[in-house]
């Protein structure tokens, strides 16, 4: 960091500027747990029985930084560190799964600002009557992709329907995925042949010229079907760009896939690749009840996880893998 060209390059320096953040905090959380584990054993070998006492509280104040710095050892993978996209589009259901994509939405927003992530919406689509069609952010922070790569999948919703004027319950699902964002020099052969580009006036915020001019872009990959939009920006071009760069990291993480489903059959297992599996219950009626159907965490404090306090359920599916 310290070469006179280092920030020429503004991306790779943003990323290598990001992973030396996540290792400074890794090592300072390590060192002030030692130093204060290391006073309360000198503590402890006295015969101070106030002092003793004092120490023993703050020894059960220290387990959850404990805990959280043992979850940090799961973070090994070899992307976790990066940024990365989460995804949210809503199932067949019509309106209520719009809402329900909507909710989850509201749940990740509420989370990443409760954990010090910072996010950019991406591209944003209203449905029809309420709730959203699709949006995508990108998230930045401390193991983004770490964290919340165990999101991806299918969230089932059961609740007494808003929309349904006989009250009735419903069942309505939406999917996730999280992808990492990866460097911009991933080799990924991209043909213009292969590219269908389509531009549109954007239907979020985003000033007089966004609304009126047609600066968002989607870009359908003919030949994997993978469709990516972006919004976000009042220049097409920027958004054509940040448009390409989510389509390289899908189609990237779309190879890392395929390796893993080569090595599964070649040592006879079944790897956990489909993003397609449902992963999480969020039952409202007819009683109160979030379950993990991977790690079998439950709660029934439904409301402060759809508050975005889902950081118990993340932990559980780490440890558990």
């Amino acid at each position: 960091m310290a070469k006179d060209n280092f920030w020429d390059n503004i991306d790779y320096a943003n990323n290598i500027n990001q992973k030396l953040t996540n290792l400074k905090k890794s090592i300072s959380s390590y060192n002030k747990l030692n130093d204060s584990l290391s006073l309360i054993k000198e503590v402890l070998d006295t015969n101070d029985e106030e002092l003793i006492n004092e120490s023993i509280l703050e020894l059960d104040d220290l387990s959850k930084d404990i805990e959280d710095l043992e979850l940090t050892t799961l973070l090994n993978g070899k992307y976790d560190s990066l940024n990365c996209f989460l995804e949210i589009h809503p199932g067949a259901g019509g309106t209520e799964s719009c809402d329900f994509a909507s909710m989850l939405y509201r749940m990740y927003t509420r989370f990443l600002e409760k954990n010090n992530y910072t996010y950019e919406v991406i591209n944003l689509e209203d449905g029809e009557e309420a709730g959203i069609k699709s949006v995508t952010i990108l998230i930045k922070g401390f193991y983004p992709y770490g964290y919340l790569k165990g999101e991806t999948g299918v969230h089932r919703l059961v609740r007494i329907s808003p929309f349904d004027s006989n009250a009735r319950r419903h069942t309505s699902f939406a999917s996730v995925m999280v992808t990492p964002e990866f460097n911009n020099d991933i080799n990924i052969d991209i043909k213009d042949s292969d590219l269908k580009i389509d531009v549109y006036h954007s239907s979020g915020a985003g000033g007089q010229s966004v609304n009126t001019s047609n600066s968002a872009v989607r870009i359908t990959h003919l030949p994997s079907k993978i469709v990516v939009t972006c919004q976000v920006e009042r220049s097409q071009a920027r958004n054509k760009d940040m448009a390409m760069q989510m389509l390289k990291s899908k189609l990237y993480q779309q190879e890392i896939l395929k390796q893993q489903e080569q090595l599964s059959s070649v040592k006879g297992e079944t790897m956990e690749i489909n993003f397609g599996s449902q992963i999480r219950n969020y039952v409202l009626e007819p009683y109160k009840l979030i379950k993990d159907l991977r790690s079998g965490y439950e709660t029934s404090n439904t409301d402060k996880v759809l508050d975005g306090e889902i950081m118990p359920i993340i932990k559980s599916v780490l440890k558990n893998k």
